[in-house]
């Protein structure tokens, strides 16, 4: 197989492991057929008014202030003299749209939604909105439309402030609120003028939402405890209740009015939000008005935190919700069909009504949920071979039939007791029967998955063996390929095949299934290679061979291990800074080793830092880039005294204008965060210079000579000076630290080529990255070679997880990207986050590649072991995903998997990004000369 085919499909395979688990895990949970479910009972109320406050904590609104006052008065008069009250909680991952998507359509959007932003509708879905007679709200750009996208006919109206004024770096975002507020006032001022629109407000089930922006935004840029975030939360708070009274007035106080006031999520101290910490998913719910139970007094309740005595709150009921659970609330109360892909319980003691409209309404909910389990099983019945079908047996079709007798004649006889609580057993088995059918094809796709794995991962491991070691001689024999083998394996893919088609299922089902055929083809057909590895390794030292196993998956379990913990690559750095001293090369290169010795444990110092919650130390950024213009200055001055035919004045003058770069970076972090401090927004001069100095970095190292230490040195300056712009604190100086890490790595690899008494090249500061193309140079490969490859999955997982926690999203500041922009926007801000991540990787990639060149090996032969451990990681993840416990525990275990495959991918991309930028020059001007040994 060629290089380039062998690259392709090994890209191919990863990017299907990849996009499996997303079919296995990710899947759409919406069905679509289902019948509307509506309470045959007259509702309570005539209209109602949702307030989100996107971004707000529970405990933000419901504390008290020192002096034992309220941030929100008049919510917390309401929940103690005219509303009900509780804790809405969220699922992960905790972002507005998913939120938005619980509150009001009922259920927890799949994480495809993601691939579009969370901004299109990647399902269509029913909500409270599609449901109502007519629907108005105000607020964001990003999340009014989807709803009104959704919706059948034209009765959801939407009216949105630009994109441009969700700015971080703004003056006071609570204007964003206030925006609202100002808006809904004129609206209705608006409607006594205009009859259509007068009669329109008049109907009954009518939905008022207004999307709060504010907070969110201000927590972004000032932290939720910060003056700015609770200053809105009491702006809110004066507005809810001019709203409130304004809307009862116009409707002549006919006590026809709910409203609801909620979250979509809360957030962190450090001011993010996206996944499971308690501060994120806990957010308030205050609900009061037409139908809505008025405070229930206690004399004690028990839950599992101590809020209710911090909050002086524990002598009134506190009524906990699903978020879900909201919008069936929400349909109930103004007396619209239950959106058809809820999957919320109706909790009924938010409800004032009588038992029998609570029973019904109950019963409405369980039809409800039913009829989505009916769809769902009648799929995958008309999918699935008649004997190969498994039904849920607690919820079988004539079960499903008893239950909701029963419940009806619990209802004609006035039990309304036993018909709610048979209602909610039934809600129950037909949730966990949704889950049933929806994981229904896991276990086959993923044991298609694992095989595909262990063969291609066997695979890569044979083809190392055969065309990059000696132990085996059978590479003539394994090249004849045996018609029998090829047809058996045909046979069993188009038996395979057959299965997959008579059963109707998709197309990626095919891929999944037919994978581990060719590849494990690929393996028997290296049977020969297989028995002269095994004859080779018996007539060797066993005790060896097993020794040296054994070292190898003690290594990766640290690497996974880390994954969890990130102390753990603070161990194995502090095992690596002993590395000289087991091998001996502290005797042939003491000052190299003392040096690297330091630099490890320097390094093993950020895994044990704060990775989220810590505050930005901008003075620290600064120093980082005063001491990388000091560096600089002596590695130059160092380059100008070697007077021998390598110096090039065209380098000087690249590497002078990187050391200004550099300077400018760090100027502008200073006055970016200052001028952002006194709330005076984003200078503009200084995003241009951040924009320039970002385009400018990858083509500045292109221009200087392709001698090693010159060129990875010029990469180094160029990558810190973006650097510095993303950063907010100690992470700045992550990179100079690795980078001098690799730098001496090279060198002790350089030594540790003694023991095999190869031909040494002249001295590294001659050694030139186009002897990559020179095939002559190439050895074998030895067992010190697992041991480099295995120092480069380390230093690549050290470079991902030293700073931060990419595996969950709330670990980055969005103050990082305050030199670029800062009006929000995902896409924009989640690519400089990307980069910030990706520039470490590109440091260590680098240096992997001079290592290549410096000890005679071919990049195909490393980067096979390379692909070899970060794919026994992977395996590790598969099996260790799990879709139960809780939902931080399975975002937490998916997560893992989906990064180290990306990882996998990543890496052989960056493979071919470092030998771009370690090989390749451009020429500006004739007097340029490339320069080679």
């Amino acid at each position: 197989m060629g290089i380039l085919v062998f690259i392709l499909a090994g890209l191919l395979v990863h990017c299907v492991f990849l996009v499996s688990i997303f079919d296995i895990y990710f899947s759409s949970p919406l069905v679509h057929g289902m019948t509307p479910q509506q309470t045959p009972l007259p509702p309570p109320a005539k209209r109602l008014v949702l307030f989100v406050a996107d971004g707000l904590r529970a405990d933000s609104l419901f504390e008290l202030n020192s002096n034992s006052t309220s941030q929100a008065p008049y919510l917390r008069s309401i929940l103690e003299n005219n509303g009900s009250w509780g804790i809405s909680h969220t699922r992960v991952p905790t972002e507005s749209r998913p939120g938005h998507v619980a509150l009001i359509a009922g259920f927890y959007e799949d994480v495809s939604a993601v691939a579009k932003g969370w901004k299109e509708n990647p399902v269509e879905f029913d909500s409270v909105f599609n449901e109502s007679k007519y629907t108005w709200s105000w607020g964001s750009p990003d999340i009014l439309p989807m709803f009104a996208k959704g919706a059948t006919g034209d009765h959801v109206y939407t009216f949105c402030y630009t994109a441009e004024s969700e700015d971080f770096g703004a003056k006071d975002a609570a204007e964003l609120d206030m925006w609202v507020f100002d808006h809904v006032k004129s609206f209705f001022n608006s409607s006594r003028s205009n009859q259509t629109l007068f009669s329109a407000l008049n109907e009954e089930k009518v939905v008022l939402f207004l999307h709060l922006l504010g907070i969110d935004t201000n927590g972004h840029a000032h932290r939720p405890n910060s003056r700015e975030y609770k200053e809105n939360i009491k702006k809110v708070d004066e507005s809810v209740k001019e709203i409130a009274l304004m809307i009862d007035s116009f409707y002549g106080n006919d006590g026809k009015t709910a409203f609801i006031l909620t979250s979509d999520h809360g957030m962190t101290d450090w001011g993010t939000h996206g996944a499971g910490h308690p501060s994120e998913t806990l957010t308030p719910l205050v609900v009061w008005g037409a139908g809505v139970n008025y405070p229930q007094r206690v004399t004690s309740q028990k839950f599992e935190d101590n809020f209710l005595k911090e909050w002086k709150l524990e002598n009134f009921k506190r009524l906990d919700v699903n978020q879900a659970d909201v919008a069936p609330l929400m349909a109930s109360l103004i007396g619209v069909p239950f959106p058809l892909n809820s999957v919320g319980t109706l909790p009924l003691e938010y409800l004032n009504n009588s038992a029998l409209f609570k029973a019904e309404s109950m019963f409405t909910n369980a039809v409800q949920i039913i009829e989505q389990f009916k769809v769902k099983m009648s799929q995958k019945r008309e999918t699935t071979l008649s004997f190969l079908f498994i039904p849920f047996k607690p919820l079988s079709d004539s079960e499903q039939i008893n239950y909701l007798k029963k419940a009806r004649l619990y209802i004609q006889q006035q039990k309304y007791d036993e018909a709610i609580s048979l209602c909610k057993t039934v809600i129950n088995l037909a949730l966990e029967g949704l889950s049933y059918y929806h994981t229904y094809d896991r276990l086959f796709l993923g044991l298609s998955i694992a095989m595909s794995f262990v063969g291609w991962t066997t695979y890569v491991i044979l083809v190392i063996i055969k065309t990059h070691t000696n132990l085996t001689k059978a590479i003539q024999t394994s090249n004849k390929e045996s018609p029998v083998l090829f047809y058996g394996f045909a046979f069993v893919g188009m038996i395979i095949a057959f299965f997959l088609l008579i059963q109707t299922c998709p197309w990626t089902y095919y891929i999944y299934c037919l994978l581990p055929v060719p590849v494990w083809y690929a393996v028997v057909k290296e049977l020969p290679v297989i028995q002269d590895l095994a004859t080779n390794l018996l007539s060797h030292n066993m005790v060896q061979s097993v020794g040296f196993i054994f070292i190898c998956i003690l290594g990766i379990e640290i690497l996974v291990f880390s994954f969890f913990y990130r102390s753990a690559l603070t161990l194995g750095l502090l095992v690596f800074a002993g590395w000289p001293v087991i091998t001996q090369l502290w005797a042939q290169a003491k000052t190299s080793a003392s040096v690297w010795t330091l630099l490890c444990v320097l390094l093993a110092l950020f895994p044990l830092m704060p990775v989220v919650g810590r505050e930005p130390n901008i003075p620290l950024v600064i120093a980082t880039g005063l001491l990388t213009l000091l560096i600089s200055c002596f590695s130059l001055a160092s380059l100008c005294k070697n007077k021998n035919k390598y110096r090039n004045n065209e380098d000087l003058k690249v590497y002078f204008y990187q050391m200004l770069s550099v300077a400018l970076s760090t100027y502008v972090v200073s006055s970016t965060h200052d001028s952002l401090k006194n709330k005076q927004g984003l200078p503009l001069l200084n995003q241009i210079i951040s924009w320039m100095t970002l385009v400018s970095s990858s083509v500045l190292p292109l221009l200087t000579s392709t001698f090693l230490f010159q060129r990875l040195f010029s990469i180094l300056l160029s990558l810190m000076s973006t650097y510095l712009l993303l950063s907010t604190g100690y992470e700045a100086l992550f990179p100079l630290v690795l980078s001098g890490l690799m730098f001496v790595w090279i060198n002790m690899e350089q030594e540790a080529l003694h023991h095999y008494g190869l031909s040494l090249k002249p001295k590294l500061a001659v050694f030139n990255f186009t002897y990559a193309t020179d095939i002559t140079q190439f050895r074998q490969l030895h067992l010190d070679d697992v041991r480099r490859s295995f120092f480069f999955v380390f230093f690549i997982v050290t470079a991902f997880f030293g700073t931060g926690n990419i595996a969950s999203v709330n670990s980055f500041d969005p103050a990082s990207v305050y030199c670029f922009l800062t009006v929000f926007s995902p896409f924009m801000m989640g690519s400089l986050l990307l980069l910030k991540v990706a520039i470490p990787f590109v440091l260590v990639s680098c240096a992997f590649e001079a290592i290549q060149v410096t000890t005679q090996l071919s990049s195909k032969s490393l980067l096979l072991l390379v692909l070899v451990i970060s794919d026994i990681m992977a395996l590790h993840f598969f099996f260790l995903v799990k879709d139960y416990g809780s939902w931080l525990d399975i975002g937490t275990s998916i997560s893992h998997y989906v990064l180290v495959m990306s990882l996998t991918i990543f890496m052989m991309l960056m493979n071919g990004l470092a030998q771009l930028l370690t090989t390749q020059r451009l020429q500006l001007s004739r007097g340029t000369k490339h320069h080679s040994t």
